[in-house]
């Protein structure tokens, strides 16, 4: 990886990294939870490969991180094989098909509040819940790229949610934020807010009902949710109580393998979730706007790099709401919005001395966007050089707020991302997939994986994703400064600057037109790895999450060695 010699002389903020990294010669597991990485790294230790990691691990995060994914939720994961098979497989989640453009009663049109809706019935209990599609997705990468069993996988969840874990700070603060919501289901209220408050840290978690589904899944198969016996249980308690998801619809899900969208950025090849997701579109677009300017020589946390940061942000949402969405219902121009031509259109109109407003550069077809903020992040590889970098969500924080308590299922809310107004590109269709920021990253070098990360955070993903890579690969930053390095963000609007940054350069930001506000901490927890010039991997998780890294080596005895009985003493 190219490192520059400068960036710690230029730099213009200061920050101290919170964590450490962890290598290994046999893989890593890269989680938002500790019991989730070590999941992953007991399959690695069994002999499985980054994919078997990568599904056990996420597993497991349905049980200890149960306010950022579930079974009922959706995601996007992409698999780089060593022997260079590549895919995105969209598990994301779709409107079931008795939905309707009009099922929501919708308060404005304004910007702001384009989502909200009557009774916030979008985004709080069953008719909120779009279909799932994180275990359909799951099952697939580890039938067609794993090694190991559904039983083999499962395993730790259910020990997880049938022995109990200790809560953490970060999931009792994600309760006490959710609390309002989650306090009107007697049934979620019960296991997260013990004696009507948020369970305490360090408390036993248990979780019998789920442990009894988790038991039954790796007995049936994922069919007994998707159209058995437990989806009938999720359909039946959703239509009792207003929702519009069947187990029609659970059974007839299927998981979509895709090919990613690519980019070149300086000597990388950079791979990203196509549509439905945004991520990886705008990941390279912004990429390549930025590869006609020296940013290295401008210095990270610099005025002039940071102003650069926010207008290709700019540009990039203003492309974004032109053009996202479910390429089954919508035309996206992805060929359009990743060529070198059209960055260099882009490129020209940028005003280093001012900030500018920006319009879509591609004709509209959709008008806004998604505005999830909590989803969880993986990243595996293993011994033979297999990466899986994989982000699943069930949306906001404790999805839906309710909890199906005969399964210990919490659904999702993901038919809050959809437009509610008829006659909209990303108004409610039937079997349309939600669109998504999500953007699980492969960069690819001298045919090998270089590095591969991704992280949670709703519409603050991509950009914090194309600014870990400028870190990396412009500042020559270690992984885990790249990391843990303070991030800007802006939509349009206000420039966020995240705590870390001088404190100075917002003043002289907006002596060039940008209006800021300061922020302890901007997007969510990234997670990813890295190939070391000796052939280990080098892992690593921000401040931003319960982020575990947990690096595998040694391995097998050499071959021929055996215990001989004149040894014995």
């Amino acid at each position: 990886m190219m490192q520059s010699k400068n960036w710690r002389e230029l730099n213009q903020s200061t920050f101290r990294c919170e964590k450490q990294p962890a290598v290994g010669s046999g893989g890593i597991v890269a989680a938002n939870h500790p019991l989730g990485a070590a999941a992953g790294a007991e399959m690695l230790a069994a002999g499985g490969n980054a994919v078997d990691a990568a599904v056990a691990t996420l597993l497991s995060l349905t049980v200890v991180e149960p306010m950022m994914v579930g079974l009922l939720g959706g995601g996007m994961m992409q698999v780089r094989m060593s022997d260079g098979r590549h895919v995105v497989i969209d598990g994301q989640s779709q409107a079931p098909a008795a939905a309707t453009q009009d099922m929501f009663e919708t308060i404005s049109d304004e910007i702001a509040t384009r989502l909200e809706t009557v009774g916030r019935k979008n985004a709080c209990g069953p008719m909120a819940t779009a279909t799932a599609g994180n275990l359909p997705a799951w099952i697939r990468a580890l039938e067609t790229l794993g090694t190991f069993s559904l039983a083999d996988v499962i395993a730790p969840a259910i020990r997880h949610a049938e022995s109990g874990f200790l809560v953490t700070p970060y999931l009792s603060e994600c309760i006490a934020e959710a609390a309002s919501d989650m306090e009107k289901d007697a049934a979620i209220a019960s296991i997260f807010l013990p004696n009507g408050g948020p369970i305490k840290p360090g408390s036993r978690l248990k979780q019998p009902a789920y442990a009894e589904t988790l038991k039954t899944i790796a007995r049936q198969g994922p069919s007994v949710l998707h159209g058995g016996a437990i989806g009938q249980v999720v359909a039946e308690y959703i239509d009792r109580n207003g929702g519009v998801l069947s187990l029609e619809d659970l059974g007839a899900y299927q998981a979509i393998e895709r090919e990613p969208v690519r980019g070149m950025f300086r000597d990388f090849e950079i791979f990203g979730p196509p549509p439905p997701s945004s991520g990886g579109i705008h990941v390279i677009e912004m990429l390549n706007i930025l590869e006609g300017f020296d940013l290295a020589g401008m210095g990270f946390g610099s005025v002039k790099s940071v102003h650069l940061l926010a207008e290709v942000m700019k540009i990039a949402f203003s492309d974004r709401d032109a053009s996202t969405g479910d390429p089954a219902f919508l035309d996206v121009p992805v060929e359009q919005l990743i060529a070198k031509s059209y960055a260099a259109t882009r490129l020209a109109q940028i005003d280093l001395g001012q900030a500018k407003s920006w319009r879509a550069g591609t004709a509209s077809i959709a008008g806004n966007g998604e505005n999830a903020a909590h989803t969880t992040h993986v990243t595996t590889s293993d011994r033979n050089g297999n990466v899986v970098v994989a982000t699943h969500t069930i949306n906001s924080v404790f999805g839906a707020r309710y909890l199906i308590g005969e399964t210990g299922l919490i659904p999702n809310n993901y038919m809050y991302l959809f437009d509610p107004h008829p006659g909209r590109a990303l108004s409610i269709a039937p079997g349309k997939r939600v669109p998504t920021s999500m953007s699980p990253i492969i960069a690819i070098k001298d045919d090998k994986v270089d590095f591969a990360i991704g992280l949670t955070g709703g519409v603050r993903i991509f950009p914090s994703a194309m600014q870990v890579i400028i870190n990396l690969v412009e500042h020559g930053m270690t992984l885990q400064e790249a990391f843990e390095a303070p991030r800007v963000w802006t939509q349009g609007g206000v420039l966020e600057l995240e705590d870390g940054l001088d404190d100075a350069i917002a003043g002289k930001l907006a002596n060039l037109g940008h209006q800021t506000t300061k922020t302890p901490h901007l997007g969510g927890g990234i997670n990813g790895i890295r190939r070391l010039d000796d052939g280990c991997w080098e892992g690593a998780a921000c401040w931003r999450a319960d982020g575990t890294v947990i690096a595998a080596g040694g391995g097998f005895a050499r071959e021929g060695v055996r215990f001989w009985p004149e040894q014995r003493r």
